[in-house]
């Protein structure tokens, strides 16, 4: 790989790096989750909750991408191993729940851990490894993650 000149050291930008792939891994696991309730939601609201589903996972594959490409502007290469994803991950995969209410408590759960953790890296990228962009780009993250939070919370009343 070409020397990456940037203005962060590449300390910085190793452990930032660290910091997005585990962020990586998590946002694989929401995704399956996602995608998994999809397909086995069952109720009264099944198609809306369907389509809801599809729009969530749709999302959270363009943010699976964009997480894997700032590994990569930053000069290092993206994990993308499922079995090595797993073994980062923090989000839990439990048995599937058919019952719609049951997906969106487990959802927003793991949604408010991902906006957490966000939360700690914005501070973090900025302050600790001086990497600005990474800071700005997980802002962004933070703020797709508390809308998707919201749109399931909205059907828990």
């Amino acid at each position: 790989m070409a020397k990456v000149n940037i203005g962060i050291t590449e300390k910085n930008r190793q452990a930032v790096a660290a910091a997005l792939t585990q962020l990586l891994a998590d946002e694989h696991v929401l995704y399956n989750k996602t995608r998994s309730y999809h397909w086995n939601v069952e109720g009264p609201s099944f198609m809306e909750l369907h389509k809801l589903y599809e729009a969530q996972y749709n999302e959270l594959a363009e943010v699976i991408d964009e997480i894997a490409e700032r590994i990569r502007t930053i000069g290092h290469f993206a994990e993308g191993r499922l079995k090595e994803l797993l073994k980062l991950a923090t989000l839990d995969e439990p048995a599937v729940p058919t019952n719609f209410k049951d997906q969106i408590a487990n959802l927003d759960a793991d949604h408010e851990i991902v906006i957490n953790k966000l939360r700690k890296l914005i501070g973090e990228f900025s302050d600790k490894y001086k990497d600005i962009g990474s800071s700005d780009f997980v802002t962004g993250l933070l703020k797709q993650h508390e809308k998707l939070a919201w749109m399931l919370r909205a059907y828990l009343g």
